[in-house]
């Protein structure tokens, strides 16, 4: 399952791609989709990379690993197939949109408008076994997250980097905050979200450092 990527990011991952611990992650990956249902399908898993190039990424949220019910994961963080009802994190996120923002949720739950606009909406784990969190972890795929971060923090550009929990914040340490801005709280999930993630405003947060640094607002709310 080799990704087509821009050609950006594949001439700054294809190291990573030529690597051992690469090779390995795809033949237990071919592995897992000839024997499980797995999501997302092939061809999604990438999209994040696919739809925001290196050099368009304004934003980074960081997520865990895809949604693992049926029809649910599109290889966006956060983000649903269009038709699905809102995960509880969504909701949520989308409850702190409106109140940071004054502005209406988006229609539905799919955040490809947003990664068009520059926000890299990257999961740590980028597969996972239907109804079973976490089963894809420790298998390579933090490796490759790790690496993206770090090519993403020697960008000249500064980037926003948006971490809800602690999963996320442990990645901190490959940013330079000299240089970079991050935004952290507690996860939106519906256990954590009122510890710290509502009212955080990060949405309105990230703009404000977007034309701090001369750069086009993200549109949040719809199209």
């Amino acid at each position: 399952m080799g990704p087509t990527l821009p050609t950006d990011w594949q001439q700054l991952l294809q190291p990573f791609f030529d690597s051992p611990t690469y090779q390995k992650l795809r033949q237990f990956l071919a592995t897992e989709y000839k024997e499980e249902v797995i999501y997302p399908v092939p061809e999604d898993v990438f999209k994040a990379l696919q739809l925001t190039p290196y050099n368009k990424v304004k934003v980074v949220i960081l997520g865990q690993d895809p949604y693992h019910g049926e029809g649910q994961a599109n290889g966006l963080a956060f983000s649903v197939q269009p038709q699905a009802p809102l995960p509880p994190s969504l909701r949520n996120i989308y409850k702190e949109l409106e109140a940071n923002l004054q502005q209406p949720a988006p229609p539905n739950g799919d955040l490809t408008f947003w990664a068009e606009q520059g926000v890299l909406l990257l999961n740590t784990v980028l597969t996972v076994r239907h109804k079973a969190a976490f089963s894809h972890r420790g298998q390579g795929w933090e490796e490759l997250t790790d690496y993206i971060i770090q090519r993403l923090n020697e960008r000249d550009e500064p980037i926003v980097f948006i971490l809800w929990g602690n999963a996320s914040i442990a990645k901190r340490k490959y940013i330079d905050e000299a240089k970079h801005a991050v935004i952290t709280s507690s996860h939106p999930s519906p256990l954590a979200a009122h510890r710290g993630f509502f009212g955080s405003k990060p949405f309105s947060q990230a703009n404000n450092y977007l034309k701090q640094w001369h750069q086009q607002p993200i549109h949040w709310s719809k199209k």
